[in-house]
């Protein structure tokens, strides 16, 4: 037996040391695919030093460094972790519990956590309220499900939702091409638009001052037609004062009418620039939206959000449903015709199955009565209808999920926009390395 103690001391050190670098992977050439070892908590490498409760939302560039830590961790993309992050919590702002029993910064549920959780920051507490720990969590659990070798199952696995797998990788690859501010919304570049909107101001108070010079001038005139009738000695000139009167205040009538229409369309004017100035929800887009599709159907079209609907308007200063399509199109050669239901039957227009939706395509509908352009994720550019803008609207939700018609590409176009569901999704990690949605493989 004494014999036996020496040889047991070293069996258990052994244990404790492969445990202790069991946390660290790296990337490696690709080789044949072996089951995961689960990891266990870091007990080794820099503590994350961190607050010991945080019970607000943190900022994008905050918590950056945490899920990049994390990430290096346990060999899975940071930027996953920051998509789970906002779509868990919104980054701190909910943090529960949920409806389910879900607690903490990235969710989980406590049995969960009490296999999971970590003490990542040092305190000697594994609190799923810390948002380091939280994280750290997470990221471990992922590498538990595989995350190091399928990113995508591993998601799966966090949230058994293919929405949700597509969500979370779709907005973790926005965050690796450099998008997010911690917001929940891209911010949209407002100085174009607002120089559109100043523009339009002037041009329709230069143009209602002028329409209003006419209406007064027609005005006296009329006037002093009638006064001619009334005081002419003989009736043919009585009649003939009253019937150039009658004229010009046919004219004087039309005057006004234009008067009125440009008095509309300045207030609408102000009110655009009142809104952009004040920062309102036309200045953001949802998660998902891309902006920088530079030169594409998607980038053009997000120029125009707020230009307020104008039936038969086929310019900035007032579009329609299909006015916008054709604007926006003909900027890049491609013409296409004022009707929806011309731009339907249009032969450059291919019909799309709406699970293969790109930005860029035509969608349609209430009987080809009304046409969009696909943004990405689920939503869509338009001009809907008398009294509203140019805005962004869902796919997925009231009139426009019970109305779709349809789709259609435009062969020819430039197209801009993020990935659909689907794809290999490749993200970049903090320390060079490239991750893909595909299968990534790491060795201890």
């Amino acid at each position: 037996m004494r014999r036996l103690l020496p040889l047991l001391g070293v069996v258990v050190a052994l244990a404790l040391a492969s445990n202790a670098a069991a946390d660290t992977f790296r990337v490696a050439h690709s080789h044949t695919r072996r089951a995961a070892a689960v990891p266990s908590a870091p007990s080794s490498g820099p503590v994350i030093a961190f607050t010991q409760a945080q019970t607000g939302p943190m900022s994008f560039a905050a918590l950056r460094g945490i899920w990049q830590a994390a990430g290096a961790t346990y060999g899975i993309p940071w930027q996953v972790l920051g998509a789970i992050n906002k779509v868990e919590t919104n980054f701190g702002a909910n943090l529960g519990p949920s409806s389910a029993g879900a607690v903490g910064w990235m969710q989980f549920m406590p049995s969960t956590w009490a296999r999971w959780g970590v003490d990542a920051n040092g305190d000697g507490v594994a609190d799923p309220n810390n948002p380091t720990d939280a994280i750290f969590s997470a990221a471990r659990y992922l590498a538990g499900c595989g995350g190091q070798f399928d990113i995508a199952k591993a998601v799966y696995c966090y949230n058994h939702s293919s929405s949700y797998v597509s969500e979370v990788l779709r907005l973790a690859a926005v965050y690796g091409r450099g998008g997010g501010a911690g917001t929940g919304v891209f911010s949209v570049d407002l100085q174009p638009q607002l120089a559109s909107a100043r523009k339009q101001i002037a041009a329709s108070h230069t143009r209602l001052v002028a329409a209003r010079a006419d209406a007064r001038r027609l005005a006296r005139a009329q006037q002093h037609y009638l006064r001619a009738a009334n005081s002419a000695a003989l009736l043919s000139d009585q009649l003939a004062a009253h019937k150039r009167a009658v004229q010009i205040g046919a004219r004087r009538d039309a005057a006004e009418a234009q008067v009125n229409r440009l008095q509309k369309l300045l207030d609408s004017a102000h009110a655009r620039l009142g809104t952009l100035q004040n920062g309102s929800s036309l200045a953001t887009l949802p998660l998902g939206v891309p902006t920088g599709s530079t030169g594409g159907v998607v980038s053009l079209a997000l120029q125009y959000l707020g230009v307020p609907y104008l039936w038969g308007g086929a310019t900035p200063s007032g579009f329609d449903c299909s006015g916008l399509v054709q604007y926006v199109y003909a900027q890049l050669g491609v013409s296409l015709p004022h009707n929806t239901v011309a731009q339907w039957r249009d032969p450059i227009a291919v019909s799309i199955p709406r699970d293969q939706l790109q930005p860029g395509d035509l969608v349609f509908f209430n009987g080809l009565d009304h046409v969009g352009i696909y943004i990405g994720g689920g939503y869509i550019i338009d001009a809907p209808h008398t009294g509203t803008v140019v805005r962004i609207d869902s796919l997925s939700e009231g009139w426009f999920a019970a109305k779709y018609d349809g789709a259609k590409r435009i062969i020819g176009a430039q197209f801009g926009g993020l990935p659909e569901p689907g794809g290999a999704v490749t993200f970049t990690a903090s320390g060079g390395n490239a991750f893909t949605s595909d299968i990534v493989y790491f060795t201890h």
